[in-house]
């Protein structure tokens, strides 16, 4: 048999051999560093032995693939660490995954102090070295074997596999575990780990099953690379928008309220306020868009029209019996209302396209355990728009809907943190969709085709479309690596046939119109997590909700500093006067902490002269200038909408 290695050499052998006795044959160090072997593509266990010609890559912990194998590994040593600590505990399942592992169990919640008494545990297992081995059992038997060791979930597991399948298991010393691999040969070789919390996980991500609990860990190569990962959990931490947003006094969420209904504070309303004022302006008075104002909900037959009631349903919060005629529903989205606002008057060619624009609340029926502070909730505000086209404008409309979106998002200084998506329909998944295989290939090629012309990069992917239509999806992930979608633009050619929606062309003929579902903002909620996220507070000085706050050195000066607030209130500055008392050192460092931009600090000779001394919230000391002058420069920066940070 010939094994190709990576670098093109080629080992032959007699008999069959494993992956890691092929390691040993080239060096004792790399057997030592392999941890798996890709072979002809395919990642295996060290252990696997190979019989007929292939291609082999060695792979070590400096490799991803490799890096998965030891975080594996080390949930096993977690796991085995528990049970030692907490015989009662049953195991559940305990993958790597892309930052590290988890392993999931039935047991009481895990504290701090558990978490710390289990990573101790660990280190005395991987001080000790087993090694691991694996073997395996006909079905029946590894049933039987996981009921002895009273293991319902792993039987549970097991028992869902077909019957003649053969069930592989690893062992390190005392501990067994249900387990396809890859594994390291031994637990000595995890070098450095950390785990990182702990919380409550349905079994099998079902809320309706058993709650179970959680632990996150993660394991890397070195204790250097391991250091440089929690530093970066440490600015995440920071920047986290459910932690920072509430620090900053932004939006805060109440049990009695409900989950996925949060509640924006005066500071996180001012800054919606700012965005929303700026955006009805930006396509009103520049896009040529008009102002729509339609109901929250509507009966049923509007969705039945629309086809959100049998695409779209279970998303949605009926209200009262879905078969009583009368029966009510929050809107989903604003589509269906924005299609009567465009039949109340008959149109001609030559009023396409007709763009419609609304500051929308909608309410989409979320799963609770998809619930997370702004970006995930089950009422939000969305700057919606439907755009009614000739079919010989589509390209063009599209393309003016995406640089409309692209420039929002370099004013809010977010362009290089997005990637754009063709969202396709799914061939396989036909009755989910609208139209047939030629309505989709058309659409999507239009798209495509606009994508290309602006120099776009972009994926595809397949399942992704809306039921009516295919879209431009611009995509951005939270501090987690979560992806989100932030904004939309979908082209929708077969919906206008449901209302009976046309113009009048040239000749005198009915036609039916093209719709764009577009956004040229996104979700006001998912977009203020976003910035919080992006900025860690430190928000651009035209968004901040207190742009200013002027503080006088004693209360001597608190009618100056009163005088000043005035004037810059005047301006249309956002302003406050601290006029406590307290030492100044401390107002500064209260400011600061809150991501105030611009602090002016007052006393006699300020008084005197009509100056303020500036300075930053980034403790820059920017000297003493006029108020006039102030006044002229914050405008300045406030109107220019600049991103550089003061």
């Amino acid at each position: 048999m010939k094994i190709t290695l990576k670098d093109g050499s080629v080992k032959e052998y007699d008999a069959p051999k494993s992956i890691i006795d092929i390691a040993y044959d080239i060096s004792e160090g790399l057997a030592r560093a392999t941890v798996a072997g890709e072979v002809n593509g395919e990642v295996c266990d060290i252990r696997t032995e190979l019989k007929d010609d292939c291609t082999l890559n060695l792979i070590t912990v400096k490799d991803p693939e490799g890096l998965r194998v030891m975080r594996h590994t080390a949930s096993h040593v977690m796991a085995e660490a528990v049970k030692n600590l907490f015989p009662n505990a049953k195991l559940a399942i305990g993958p790597a995954i892309d930052e590290g592992f988890y392993y999931d169990f039935e047991a009481e919640p895990f504290s701090r102090d558990d978490l710390d008494a289990i990573e101790k545990e660990m280190k005395k297992i991987i001080k000790k070295g087993n090694k691991l081995s694996r073997f395996t059992l006909p079905r029946n038997e590894a049933i039987e074997y996981m009921q002895k060791r009273e293991e319902p979930y792993k039987v549970e597991l097991i028992e869902d596999l077909p019957q003649d399948s053969e069930i592989s298991f690893y062992e390190q010393g005392d501990f067994v575990d249900l387990c396809a691999g890859p594994h390291m040969a031994s637990v000595k070789n995890i070098k450095a780990f950390k785990l990182l919390s702990s919380s409550m996980a349905y079994w099998r991500g079902d809320e309706n099953k058993a709650r179970l609990q959680r632990i996150y860990g993660t394991a890397f190569a070195s204790k250097e690379e391991l250091d440089a990962y929690m530093e970066h959990l440490a600015d995440i931490k920071m920047r986290d928008h459910n932690r920072l947003g509430r620090e900053l006094e932004l939006f805060t969420t109440v049990d009695v309220i409900g989950q996925g209904l949060p509640l924006l504070l005066p500071n996180g309303t001012k800054m919606v306020m700012k965005m929303q004022r700026w955006i009805e302006d930006l396509e009103d008075k520049e896009w040529g868009y008009v102002r729509t104002k339609t109901p929250l909900m509507a009966k049923s037959d509007l969705y039945k029209i629309s086809g959100h009631w049998d695409h779209y349903l279970d998303g949605m919060f009926v209200l009262g019996d879905p078969d009583d005629k009368e029966c009510m529903a929050l809107r989903p989205m604003t589509c269906p209302f924005q299609y009567y606002v465009y039949k109340n008057s008959q149109k001609s060619y030559r009023d396409l396209p007709y763009r419609m624009g609304e500051t929308s609340t909608l309410f989409r029926k979320e799963d609770s355990g998809e619930m997370h502070g702004l970006t995930r909730v089950r009422q939000f505000t969305i700057s919606e728009g439907h755009n009614v086209i000739r079919p010989d404008q589509a390209e063009e409309e599209i393309s003016n809907c995406l640089e409309l979106a692209m420039y929002c998002l370099t004013t809010l200084g977010l362009q290089n943190d997005v990637t754009y998506r063709l969202s396709k329909w799914d061939p396989n998944n036909r009755e989910k969709y609208l139209g047939d295989e030629n309505y989709w290939n058309t659409t999507q090629d239009k798209i495509r085709e606009v994508l290309i012309h602006k120099g776009v990069k972009f994926v595809e992917a397949d399942g992704e479309a809306a039921f009516y239509g295919p879209k431009i999806d611009i995509q951005a992930k939270n501090v987690y690596g979560k992806e989100d979608t932030m904004i939309t633009i979908q082209l929708d050619c077969a919906i206008a046939e449901n209302f009976d929606m046309y113009y009048i062309d040239q000749n005198g003929d009915k036609i039916r119109p093209y719709i764009i579902h577009r956004t040229s903002i996104g979700c006001y909620e998912r977009t203020l997590a976003w910035l919080i996220e992006k900025y860690a507070g430190k928000f651009p000085v035209w968004l901040c909700p207190e742009q200013v706050r002027v503080l006088p050195i004693s209360d001597k000066y608190t009618d100056y500093a009163e005088k000043v607030r005035a004037a810059l209130a005047k301006a249309g500055v956002d302003v406050t006067a601290d006029n406590r008392s307290e030492k100044i050192g401390f107002k500064i460092r209260e400011a600061q902490n809150k991501r105030i931009p611009y602090m002016l600090i007052v006393g006699a000779k300020e008084e005197e002269e009509g100056l303020v001394s500036v300075r930053t919230r980034s403790g820059g000391d920017k000297g003493q200038v006029s108020l006039e002058e102030f006044i002229k420069q914050i405008k300045e920066v406030i109107d220019s909408k600049t991103i550089e940070e003061p």
